[in-house]
C-alpha cells in the first residue's frame, strides 16, 4: 500500500466520516474480481496510522463505478453509516459530477428523465419504454459548461441513483463519455477509466449537523482549460 498516496487523497475526515478522492480503476467494495477494494485499503491505512489494536469499522453508504473518479464517502461509525444510508435514500445528499463527452448536447442545459432497465448479465443499463418492477425512473440535470479541442464538459446534477445512470442517459442523447466503450465512446482511455468524475457533494453532517460542502477537481489527464470548473 502507498500510504502517502492514500493520505494525499483524503479530502475530509473526522471521527465519523472519511471522504477520499477515488482514482479511476479502484473498486469501492469487494466484487467478483477479488481485487482489494478501497474500503479495505482505507481500513488498513487507518489501522496503521492510528495504531488501532482491533478491527477498524468502515461502512460504505454509497458507491462509484470502478472506472469513475472523485469524491467517495465512507462512514467510520455505525451511527454515521445508518444516518448516511438514510440520507442517501431520502435524497438529502446532493452530488454533482463532471462528464467529458465525445459530442456536445443539442441543448445547453436540460432535465433528462428516462426509464432505465438493468441487464445483469451485460452489467449495463438501457433506456426503455417499459413500466413495471424492472424499469426505474432516472432523473438528472446537465449543463454544458466548456469545450476542449475535441471534447465537451458537462456538469451533471444527479437526482436519482440508478445503475450506470449518467453514462446511460448521456449516451442516449448522443453524448457518450470519453473512454466509456460500454456506452458508445469510440476508444478507451489509457488508464482504463472513463471521464466521469464525482466533483462535489453537499450534505448536513450526519452527527454534528453542520453543513458540509466538498469539491475535488478531475484528473489532470482531462487537460481542461483554466477557469472552467464550476464554483
Amino acid at each position: 500500500m502507498d500510504y502517502k498516496d492514500i493520505a494525499s487523497r483524503i479530502v475530509y475526515e473526522d471521527n465519523h466520516l472519511i471522504v477520499i478522492n477515488k482514482k479511476p480503476g479502484e473498486i469501492v467494495q469487494g466484487d467478483k474480481t477479488g481485487d482489494e477494494p478501497l474500503s479495505e485499503t482505507l481500513k488498513a491505512f487507518i489501522k496503521v496510522r492510528d495504531s488501532k489494536p482491533g478491527n477498524v469499522f468502515l461502512g460504505v453508504p454509497h458507491r462509484l463505478d470502478r472506472p469513475v473518479s472523485g469524491l467517495c464517502i465512507f462512514a467510520k461509525t455505525s451511527k454515521s453509516l445508518e444516518r448516511l444510508n438514510s440520507m442517501f435514500r431520502d435524497g438529502q445528499i446532493h452530488k454533482s459530477y463532471l462528464a467529458l463527452c465525445c459530442a456536445a448536447p443539442a441543448e445547453p442545459e436540460a432535465l433528462l428523465e428516462n426509464m432505465l432497465e438493468r441487464n445483469e448479465r451485460l452489467n449495463k443499463s438501457f433506456v426503455t419504454k417499459k413500466t413495471g418492477p424492472t424499469a426505474k425512473l432516472a432523473k438528472l440535470k446537465y449543463r454544458h459548461i466548456a469545450d476542449t479541442d475535441r471534447y465537451h464538459l458537462l456538469e451533471v446534477e444527479l437526482m436519482t441513483g440508478r445503475h450506470h445512470q449518467i453514462r446511460c442517459q448521456l449516451s442516449h442523447i448522443g453524448c457518450p463519455i470519453k473512454g466509456d466503450l460500454k456506452y458508445g465512446a469510440p476508444r478507451s482511455n489509457p488508464d482504463g477509466g472513463i471521464c466521469l468524475h464525482a466533483f462535489s457533494i453537499s450534505l448536513v453532517h450526519p452527527v454534528s449537523k453542520l453543513p458540509l460542502h466538498l469539491q475535488v477537481p478531475p484528473p489532470q489527464s482531462w487537460k481542461l482549460p483554466d477557469g472552467v470548473l464550476p464554483a
